[in-house]
């Protein structure tokens, strides 16, 4: 939607996302987490056009040698929910967004028929009083585990939980896009010895952060 030429402010995306060891077992409530296949049918300059599938009739191993699509070719009527979305760049922590609901088994066809595809779970917490993601990759991203903190305004002044190793705000290589075609496997051991070597950092343009 538009008004007088400009894009409706709720569909920019604000968060701050941050690079984690493993999902906390604290926040694991017990319940099936939502497990989203997505395929990305465009991804360049930081641009993408995505297909998504969730479902939490399902609880998936997130393995390194998981196979996205035929998990979705073999539970295809599990993943009820799917929507069509459009991405712009992410800087500063905000990100244009558009998406719409459409038919899940048009859905389905459409990631098993072409794009780049990633899978993984998606477990939700209230940390404080911040709403937070916490996706654990599987696939040849496996195991990255990314957790987010998501407001409907900037996210600054932020107290960041102890499970977050380093920030990854605005760093394309973390982005959902870019590690459908280069996953994180490619390159997790150059990322881990950049950590090393440099130590981790959280940004410091969105106020003043709490570290835990």
């Amino acid at each position: 939607m538009m008004m007088d030429g400009m894009p409706l402010l709720d569909e920019y995306q604000y968060e701050r996302r941050f690079f984690c060891r493993n999902m906390p077992a604290e926040l694991d409530d017990g319940d099936a987490p939502e497990l989203i296949i997505q395929s990305y049918f465009v991804h360049a300059d930081r641009y993408a056009l995505r297909v998504r599938l969730t479902t939490r009739a399902l609880r998936v191993p997130m393995a390194a040698d998981l196979d996205a699509r035929a998990v979705l070719a073999e539970h295809c009527d599990a993943f009820r929910t799917a929507t069509l979305g459009v991405k712009g760049p992410s800087v500063g922590g905000t990100r244009y967004e558009a998406s719409r609901d459409i038919d899940a088994q048009i859905a389905a066809s459409l990631v098993l028929r072409g794009g780049d595809v990633i899978i993984k779970n998606r477990y939700t917490a209230w940390i404080g009083a911040d709403g937070w993601s916490i996706d654990v990759f599987g696939g040849m991203n496996a195991p990255l585990v990314v957790a987010a903190a998501q407001r409907s305004t900037p996210v600054t002044n932020l107290t960041i939980p102890r499970f977050c190793i380093t920030e990854i705000t605005d760093v394309p290589r973390f982005s959902n896009d870019e590690l459908s075609w280069r996953p994180f496997g490619q390159w997790s051991d150059d990322f881990e010895r950049e950590l090393e070597r440099n130590g981790p950092s959280f940004q410091q343009s969105f106020g003043r952060n709490t570290l835990e």
